[in-house]
């Protein structure tokens, strides 16, 4: 309906009970709202029979949003939008988010899709909409791809703005009561500042922000995080900034900030590894009187080979063995993510990663790391070698469903030796206790049961033997009788009994 002033948002789920708030609907939702549009939006986690609510809302809507990254999310989204077009095939589909704003061409090749939006969105998505309403040309909105005539064209890129000139997000929007349901923490992420210095192979940030770091004000950061949680009685925020520790000086004055005000929520981050070595005793301290929960680190390998192929020369192992020890002792869980299959590891650099993720937890007991196979992503320098390194990637947007890291399937990793790799992160999930986000399910009956099985898992791993997995399958029989603790990764979706409100 030309004349709407309604817009629908859909948010794909990412096949997790860790949802909350879609922090990229909520961004560019502001403008709009300050425009006098009205927004619904659907989230496929918490919303039951999301189709049918789809369906009924875009009836006398303007368009249909959607943003998503590359994965899982892409599925529902095609499902979705061939739906629509079934419908009513001129009805406009936007498609915004990571992935097609590192795609945006094939992205915007797909028949269910009218319009892509790449990168910063906020001021794009509302000179859309307008066009839309006036029925007038896109030609001249900045930042976007359309289709006439079933061609392509793209107009110029949009100039990233500064964060603290970004509107604040429309955090009134969520329904934070559905997520709670299925997820059983109040939490929400909030984003304190963009890109990293640093160029990790493996990494798509450069792909979308440079790698220019900038970030919100001190005094900013703490009054809206204090009125954040205290407005949505949150317990938890995750700053998914890329490297929170950029800063050091910022980070701690936010801290101090916190402290003053009288913060009462947790707040978790992520961080290179040299970053958090920076860190005494005495600042973790801080940190952690002001909330600060867990340091989420990208350690990625312990071989010093792929290291080097990963472009992270930056990492020092010993400062990491030195900086566990301090968050320890603070009280700030440290949390280590590791890439298994980067090319040029073999077998020799995947056990010094194993060793090292074993002498780490068995000396600092309550460090966590959490597994992934290698995934070239768009946007990462790495993934231009991808033809050279004999991997075929999607050729259309729907085939990037399938792309994920709990799945990757490599040309040097397959068959029996993908099988060895996914039966060692399979043990490597039950050795050691880890603590996601969601609390739904965790008691201490089903952490009980976790330990039956965590002592054979790493005397497993010591001796690098994963034939005839018992204690794997005891551990799915265990399952069917009580909900056990499981990554967010693995989650699957629950439905809970009420959809949210459109505003």
């Amino acid at each position: 309906m030309k004349s709407s002033k309604k817009i629908v948002f859909f948010v794909a789920s990412f096949s997790s009970i860790e949802a909350t708030a879609p922090l990229g609907i909520l961004a560019i939702a502001t403008p709009l709202l300050e425009a006098g549009y009205e927004i619904c939006i659907i989230d496929a986690s918490i919303t039951p029979d999301y189709k049918k609510r789809i369906m009924e809302e875009v009836k006398d809507a303007l368009c249909l949003g959607i943003s998503l990254v590359t994965g899982p999310m892409i599925r529902e989204t095609v499902e979705v939008a061939r739906a629509i077009k079934n419908w009513d095939p001129d009805f406009p589909i936007i498609l915004g988010g990571w992935h097609p704003s590192l795609l945006p061409t094939q992205t915007l090749e797909a028949p269910y899709v009218d319009i892509v939006v790449r990168a910063q969105g906020e001021e794009s998505m509302l000179a859309v909409a307008d066009r839309l309403r006036d029925d007038a040309s896109l030609a001249d909105v900045l930042g976007i791809g359309f289709k006439i005539d079933g061609k392509l064209h793209f107009t110029p890129e949009r100039p990233l703005k500064r964060l603290e000139e970004m509107p604040a997000k429309a955090y009134h929007l969520a329904d934070f009561d559905a997520y709670e349901k299925i997820c059983g923490r109040r939490w929400a992420m909030y984003v304190s500042s963009l890109a990293c210095p640093f160029n990790c192979a493996y990494c798509t940030n450069a792909g979308v922000y440079g790698r220019k770091w900038n970030a919100l004000p001190v005094e900013q950061v703490v009054a809206e995080t204090i009125e954040l949680t205290r407005r949505y009685r949150l317990e938890l925020l995750w700053l998914a900034d890329d490297n929170f520790l950029v800063d050091l000086d910022r980070s701690l004055k936010i801290a101090e900030g916190l402290i003053r005000a009288g913060a009462n929520f947790k707040w978790s981050i992520q961080a290179t590894t040299n970053l958090t070595a920076r860190l005494s005793i005495n600042e973790l301290t801080l940190l952690r009187r002001s909330g600060l929960h867990q340091i989420c680190q990208g350690i990625e390998t312990a071989s010093p080979t792929v290291m080097k192929l990963m472009n992270k020369d930056f990492q020092v192992l010993g400062d990491i063995y030195q900086s566990t020890e301090r968050c320890i002792k603070a009280g700030v869980i440290p949390s280590f993510n590791i890439i298994f299959g980067f090319p040029g590891e073999g077998p020799k650099e995947r056990r010094e990663t194993v060793n090292f993720m074993m002498d780490i937890c068995r000396k600092f007991p309550g460090a966590e790391f959490w597994t992934n196979i290698f995934t070239p992503y768009p946007g990462s320098p790495i993934f231009s070698r991808t033809a050279e390194l004999g991997i075929e990637v999607p050729k259309t947007l729907e085939g990037w469903a399938d792309y994920f890291p709990r799945y990757t399937v490599l040309p040097w990793l397959k068959g029996s030796d993908h099988q060895r790799v996914q039966t060692m992160r399979d043990y490597l999930r039950i050795a050691f206790d880890r603590e996601p986000i969601a609390t739904t399910g965790h008691g201490r009956f089903a952490k009980a049961v976790q330990h039956l099985t965590a002592y054979p898992a790493r005397v497993r791993l010591n001796f690098d033997f994963y034939n005839f997995p018992i204690e794997l399958w005891i551990n799915r029989q265990l399952k069917n009788i009580v909900k056990l603790p499981k990554p967010s990764i693995d989650a699957k979706r629950l439905q809970p009994e009420t959809a949210p409100t459109c505003t």
